[in-house]
């Protein structure tokens, strides 16, 4: 498939979405499922009050093993792994140098003592290879990302192992004679496992969770789950010219590790001097969302810009993301520019939906 004069991977599910009725479109260079026939909002719903599933294999894998792979980790990202250990994840961050904005933001599973798989975003795979090395394993594996809080009830009658697997940690697993692994990590601000499935056996794994009683969800819910978590996405809240410190992720970085990472320079100043902007909440009076791009006024002056917005189905408002200049507590008015018209809302504590995991 291709979009413009770009080819499109297709992910191991591909089949299995299209006859699901899945409405299929380009993204990060893959084609992936937007939504299925029953709609954005009744597959969120769905992750929302019981269990969702999601196919996540245009996300990167990048694996290194061996001797160096810790040290080779630890000196590229922000977060220090020696504060967990093998058989764990780990988020972190992959700075540009010159002004430590965020490449890309990254979980790195310790699958074993000398195995480490870098999972990327979709369009960053060759930028973090780049930066660390390893092999590029994305095409050898889907991953199934099983979230809501039936999940783990539900894949235990598929695989008990996996559902077994808490929060942040990371096991391999057998299931129908092939190795699997399975990490305690997610996107939607619901308790649930990614699974990682060889490809030749990953439409089988799909159709196994689907009759377990998951529903299946596309790109179009995953991102409004997360947007009601307040979980970043790279190239809205994270990017060229964002840093940690001002997408309130801080505490990604280990600035007492030993190690150093590429941009510490530039975030240390930054962190001396306060950030110029800071990433907050908004919702609006009604159900008309911010959208990415649009100015945020307060008391009718520009204080900033929203990263990302949509209609939030759990609070039947509109809700975004915005990176605002200056201090603007929760309670404070603003109102949304949209193309003209303006939206009035409320600054508002993060996460707008908050699960407590």
């Amino acid at each position: 498939m291709s979009a413009g004069s770009e080819t499109l991977r297709l992910s191991p599910l591909d089949a299995a979405h299209r006859a699901l009725g899945a409405k299929m479109v380009p993204f990060g260079g893959w084609e992936m499922p937007l939504s299925y026939p029953k709609g954005t909002i009744a597959e969120h719903m769905s992750c929302r009050s019981d269990a969702a599933a999601f196919d996540v294999s245009h996300l990167g894998t990048v694996r290194l093993e061996g001797a160096g792979a810790l040290s080779t980790l630890q000196s590229a990202f922000t977060n220090d792994l020696a504060r967990i250990s093998p058989g764990r994840a780990q988020y972190t961050h992959l700075l540009d140098e010159a002004d430590g904005s965020v490449l890309d933001d990254i979980i790195v599973w310790w699958v074993t003592d000398e195995r480490f798989d870098v999972m990327p975003n979709a369009s960053n795979t060759t930028r973090v290879r780049a930066a660390v090395g390893g092999v590029d394993v994305t095409g050898e594996r889907a991953v199934i990302a099983l979230a809501g809080p039936a999940a783990r009830e539900k894949l235990a009658g598929v695989a008990p192992q996996a559902a077994a697997v808490r929060r942040f940690q990371v096991e391999t697993f057998e299931w129908s004679g092939v190795t699997c692994v399975a990490a305690g990590t997610g996107y939607t601000g619901e308790d649930g496992v990614e699974c990682a499935v060889p490809s030749g056996r990953a439409i089988q794994f799909w159709e196994a969770v689907v009759q377990a009683g998951f529903t299946p969800a596309g790109l179009g819910a995953r991102d409004t789950l997360r947007l009601e978590a307040a979980l970043p996405l790279h190239g809205h809240e994270l990017g060229p010219g964002i840093t940690p410190l001002q997408a309130g992720l801080g505490w990604v970085v280990a600035w007492d590790k030993t190690d150093g990472f590429p941009g510490r320079a530039a975030l240390e100043r930054e962190r001396r001097s306060g950030p110029r902007r800071r990433l907050a909440g908004i919702v609006s009076d009604g159900r008309q969302p911010p959208r990415a791009g649009a100015e945020v006024l307060a008391a009718g002056r520009r204080v900033g810009e929203v990263t990302s917005g949509n209609f939030s189905p759990v609070l039947g408002r509109g809700i975004g993301l915005a990176l605002l200049e200056g201090s603007h507590e929760p309670g404070t008015a603003v109102e949304v520019d949209a193309r003209g018209r303006r939206i009035p809302g409320t600054v508002c504590s993060l996460p707008f939906v908050d699960k407590k995991l």
